[in-house]
């Protein structure tokens, strides 16, 4: 039976990548690339539940590519299974982030049970959101009050979907769940185009997600998302409901309305010209310019651009 979990296979040994094939295929959705370097955009683009690598000790090319994954705030979470040949082989954990090891000899006879172990321990872990994959509150929160305590100047955004829950009740909880995927990716693919290092895209819960990047990036990241947003979400529409403009769906009292299509509100605020000391302050004016950005006809941004007295 499928669990719905995705593993990434990294290794140029046809054999061994067939051998994981077979044994994990029946519950996992099973991704074999031969380099770090094929599976990376994979990665990036559709986050897996874990990577199972094997790869030389001293390939360091490799190792750097990962560290820097496991150095990225969205990734840090996601699970590295080495494969090696003995116990001797496993590199020190200062040097090389793997959260656990399997010896290749075992692998016919534990292999299953070592990955299942690590999906079930990650998720007992992880602050994610299951549908996006993305870090949940726990992380934002913590991600925010660091950079406020060390004295980062930054941005935060905060992005609503306007009008999704008529398009969730007309077109049902799948179809719904699919905006929320495309968006959490759109974000997350445009945000970490802009600064692929030092970026931040979390997705508080439902249809709001948060970015942190540069003061100087994020109003061009912003406009990009909207761009591409108010692109794709269209097609997600019956070409009736789209072509019209709008779908007709009962509203919270019960009275039949017109609803326009799907559009995005992001409201901006950034501590260069005022000074924060917790995050509630931070995501309480972005909050409070992503409902003023709302009241906008079709998708905005909205930036805070006050000075502190």
């Amino acid at each position: 039976m499928s669990t719905g979990k995705a593993i990434v296979i990294i290794s140029r040994d046809v054999v061994l990548s067939e051998m994981l094939d077979r044994a994990l295929a029946r519950r996992y959705g099973v991704f074999v690339f031969r380099s770090i370097r094929s599976a990376i955009d994979y990665i990036y683009n559709s986050p897996p539940d874990l990577i199972i690598l094997d790869t030389p000790e001293n390939d360091a090319c490799s190792m750097e590519i990962l560290n820097n994954l496991k150095g990225d705030p969205i990734f840090y979470q996601l699970p590295i299974l080495l494969v090696v040949d003995s116990s001797a082989n496993v590199p020190a954990s200062d040097t090389f982030f793997v959260d656990d090891y399997l010896k290749r000899s075992d692998i016919e006879t534990e292999g299953m049970a070592r990955v299942s172990l690590a999906v079930l321990r990650s998720e007992r872990m992880v602050d994610v959101n299951p549908l996006t994959k993305l870090p949940g509150n726990i992380s934002i929160s913590r991600c925010i009050q660091a950079r406020i305590e060390s004295g980062d100047v930054f941005a935060l955004a905060y992005a609503d979907l306007d009008y999704f829950k008529p398009f969730n009740d007309h077109y049902g909880f799948t179809r719904g769940d699919e905006i929320i995927r495309i968006t959490g990716r759109l974000v997350l693919n445009i945000v970490k185009s802009k600064e692929p290092q030092t970026c931040f895209v979390g997705h508080i819960g439902g249809d709001d997600f948060v970015f942190i990047t540069s003061v100087d990036t994020v109003e061009e990241a912003s406009a990009e998302i909207i761009l591409a947003f108010d692109k794709i979400i269209p097609t997600l529409y019956d070409r009736t409901d789209r072509d019209n403009g709008f779908i007709e769906t009962p509203d919270r009292q019960g009275n039949t309305r017109r609803f326009p299509i799907t559009t995005l509100s992001i409201g901006i605020v950034t501590n260069r010209s005022r000074s924060f000391t917790h995050f509630g302050e931070m995501t309480e004016v972005a909050s409070e310019m992503k409902k003023q950005a709302k009241q906008s006809w079709g998708s905005c941004y909205l930036c805070d651009r006050r000075i502190a007295c």
